[in-house]
């Protein structure tokens, strides 16, 4: 389970803002890369963070919640699809993963982010963790904040678009997914640089 050792040891050098960041959607085939920016307290007293891949929706929505209620600061950032198409998913998830520390109403002073190799384009000091939403309670937190807000993100354009059923499967290619692509084609959403969505075009 995710603890705060990592933010302990921090604001044992003195960072007091500390930022758990991580992005979801880098694998759909439709709907934006979404990521979020967490700054908790040193007294958080949410329990249950995980890796959100890890919890039920049930759950997930009710730390949601929690979160929400308790964090210092929670920034978002959402890259369209559009924008992966143009930039590519890899450059998309960085840019996400900087709007949301950005977006943060409160300035960290250190960033943890998800991934061993990730970096954010802005100058403060930071440290990547691999699997850091299953090890860092920020990151965890963060984690869940950009799950529920993607998961809304695709349940709005199920309203819009309510033939490839994104309110399910949320975009991921599923049997379901490819199976109503090849029925319909690609829509708005899609993402054109994504196989097989690249084939109908």
């Amino acid at each position: 389970m995710p603890s705060f050792v990592y933010e302990n040891k921090l604001r044992i050098q003195g960072f007091l803002n500390i930022a758990g960041v991580d992005e979801v959607g880098r694998g759909p085939l439709a709907g934006p890369v979404v990521a979020a920016a967490v700054i908790l307290p040193a007294d958080c007293p949410i329990k249950g963070l995980d890796d959100s891949k890890k919890l039920s929706p049930e759950k997930r929505e009710r730390l949601f919640i929690q979160i929400k209620k308790n964090a210092v600061a929670i920034g978002i950032g959402i890259v369209s699809h559009s924008v992966i198409d143009r930039i590519n998913i890899g450059k998309a998830n960085l840019l996400a993963a900087k709007i949301a520390v950005e977006n943060l109403h409160v300035s960290p002073d250190f960033i943890l982010i998800d991934g061993g190799r990730f970096r954010v384009d802005i100058p403060l000091p930071q440290r990547g963790i691999t699997g850091g939403d299953g090890k860092c309670a920020s990151i965890a937190a963060a984690s869940i904040i950009a799950k529920v807000t993607r998961d809304r993100l695709m349940k709005k354009y199920h309203a819009k678009y309510p033939e490839y059923g994104f309110d399910k499967h949320k975009g991921y290619g599923t049997k379901q997914h490819f199976l109503l692509l090849s029925k319909y084609g690609p829509c708005a959403i899609h993402r054109r640089s994504f196989y097989p969505v690249s084939s109908f075009t």
